[in-house]
């Protein structure tokens, strides 16, 4: 804004001169109006200047009217017209300041809704008020409330301060952080002796970043020369200070939320897996749901499933030379190596029974015994180890049978339970417990049988009908010898015609000639125990007869 004279007041362009040519008129005199420099501005310079009248305002002379005693009266009016300019010009001073300051907190405002990065927030207001605040150094400092202690949000120009020095002299600083006032710092000495300021700073000033009645920080400028802030300068500061303190508010929750959203989801996602552990994800996910948490008392589903049973021969001998803890730890490493297996195979461990395993597989039965043929070779592994320290080596037995099973979630409403309930599971169970019978390491079910996809992947025996306990009707059962040794699986499909041949004269009461084809399978397999059980059978109905009610089907009295 151009500088204020009275040659612009006296102005050919405006009535001042007119004016000021009636006022001289009706004074009946004449005068001579020149500016502070000696400059003719108006009237005659051949007028007398007997006195002369200064043109002032607030004690600052703009120029001289001269003439006689009348001139005063014209010294009067262009002071009076200098005073009314000089307020108009302040006037639209303040007004241009005001609407640049509104202007300015606008489009701040408009930067701050950009961004809920605290980080990025509090820089941003620096850089705004280092713009329109002449400053050398600047720096954003928030008070931490878990470690109780100042940090540096952000920064301009070079360092400002010593993080560690601050931290070290709370009683220094705390006041520009927790007054919650705004000032001019004219004396820092004690901040620069301390080597909390890195910089000779010769002036500074801050304002507080608070929210409603919590103090959060501060943000301050500073310059290495000395220069007068002033209040405008204060109050701008104070008001970008105020404004980012709620957007910096706003953001410390935003990330408080975030990151506590985020510890509840690891909570969750870590009560799930725990849980898992317990009930497996594929129970729940039968039962429509995807976490544990959507279960409800009574929700229940019903499946064709394949469920498998496996338990380790003579048990309780084997546990009997071993301590408590040895033999946890035994069942511990050894559900380890099953658990796995069944999991690979599209099925889970439905419970863990000490020494037993129950595992259910959802999908074809294919997939149950692919994994029963994996658990027993596994076994003849894990025994190579044991022989190798002496240990007692251990057998499985496993039985399968597919049919249909009902989940669901039983209980009360303070204690719930995952459960199944079904016919299948005692079945599967018991064909577990003819193993030992027949002395065979895999029994299926007929009826497992006719649901597998593929048949031909797999070597099986036919063993007749049984009759279990507790059951009205009979069901056909096969021997798997997939799981056997090498050896034993070459020995068995070797002497499978004639397993077979011995199978069909036996069911059909013509024992003399099922004992005969069961002795040519055990001539070239001693070890072929399933066959030595039927040759004994067939040699005790030779010698003792066939029972009367003896119609092809094996009844079991045991479970």
């Amino acid at each position: 804004m151009a500088r204020l004279t009275l040659k612009n007041i006296i102005s050919k362009k405006n009535d001042v001169s007119i004016l000021l040519s009636s006022l001289v008129e009706q004074l009946k005199t004449s005068v001579k109006v020149e500016d502070e420099n000696g400059n003719l501005l108006f009237g005659d310079s051949t007028a007398p200047a007997n006195v002369q009248y200064p043109i002032t305002i607030e004690n600052e002379v703009f120029g001289w009217v001269k003439g006689n005693e009348k001139a005063t009266v014209i010294s009067e009016f262009l002071s009076h017209l200098l005073q009314m300019e000089a307020e108009k010009r302040k006037l639209g001073s303040e007004i241009l300041n005001l609407y640049q300051e509104v202007n300015l907190i606008f489009n701040f405002s408009e930067q701050l809704a950009t961004t809920i990065d605290p980080l990025a927030i509090a820089q941003t207001t620096l850089n705004e008020a280092s713009r329109v605040i002449r400053s050398d150094n600047g720096a954003v400092l928030l008070w931490n409330e878990k470690s109780n202690q100042l940090q540096i949000l952000a920064s301009s120009g070079d360092k400002l301060f010593s993080e560690e020095k601050i931290n070290t002299n709370l009683s220094l600083i705390f006041k520009m952080v927790s007054s919650g006032r705004s000032e001019i710092v004219s004396d820092t000495i004690a901040l620069i002796e301390t080597g909390i300021l890195l910089q000779p700073i010769q002036s500074l000033l801050y304002a507080a970043l608070k929210v409603k009645h919590r103090i959060m920080g501060a943000i301050i400028l500073a310059n290495i020369t000395p220069i007068h802030y002033t209040a405008a300068d204060l109050k701008l500061l104070t008001t970008l200070a105020l404004q980012s303190s709620s957007a910096i508010e706003s953001a410390l929750l935003y990330e408080k939320n975030i990151r506590e959203a985020k510890e509840r989801e690891e909570t969750m996602r870590s009560i799930y897996k725990a849980t898992e552990k317990f009930v497996p994800f594929e129970f729940i996910k039968s039962l429509g749901c995807s976490v544990i948490t959507d279960v409800r008392l009574g929700d229940h589903v019903e499946k064709i499933v394949t469920v498998l049973f496996s338990d380790i021969r003579d048990y309780t001998t084997l546990a009997e030379q071993m301590t408590p803890e040895e033999n946890f730890s035994f069942v511990c490493s050894f559900n380890k190596l099953m658990g796995p297996i069944i999991n690979e195979h599209n099925g889970f461990i439905n419970q863990y029974l000490g020494d037993a395993i129950m595992a259910i597989f959802p999908g074809n039965a294919s997939d149950a015994l692919a994994a029963a043929i994996e658990m027993q070779k596994t076994i003849q592994e894990f025994n190579r180890k044991r022989q190798l320290n002496n240990e007692t080596l251990i057998h499985i037995g496993i039985g399968m049978h597919t049919g249909p099973l009902i989940m669901g979630i039983t209980g009360d409403h303070d204690r719930m339970d995952a459960t199944t309930i079904a016919d299948t599971v005692n079945t599967a169970s018991r064909l577990e417990s003819l193993t030992k019978h027949y002395k065979g390491k895999i029994i299926i079910s007929e009826d497992s049988l006719q649901q597998m996809n593929h048949q031909k992947e797999f070597q099986f025996r036919y063993l007749g009908k049984v009759q279990l306990k507790g059951k009205q009707v009979p069901i056909g059962i096969h021997e798997c010898f997939s799981g056997d040794t090498t050896e034993e699986i070459k020995k068995k499909t070797a002497s499978l015609v004639s397993f077979n041949q011995g199978m069909l004269h036996y069911l059909h009461k013509d024992f003399d000639k099922a004992y005969g084809h069961f002795q040519k399978v055990i001539e070239g397999n001693s070890n072929d125990l399933t066959a030595v059980f039927f040759m004994a059978n067939a040699s005790h109905f030779m010698k003792n007869g066939i029972p009367e009610n003896w119609s092809e089907v094996e009844e079991m009295h045991i479970k």
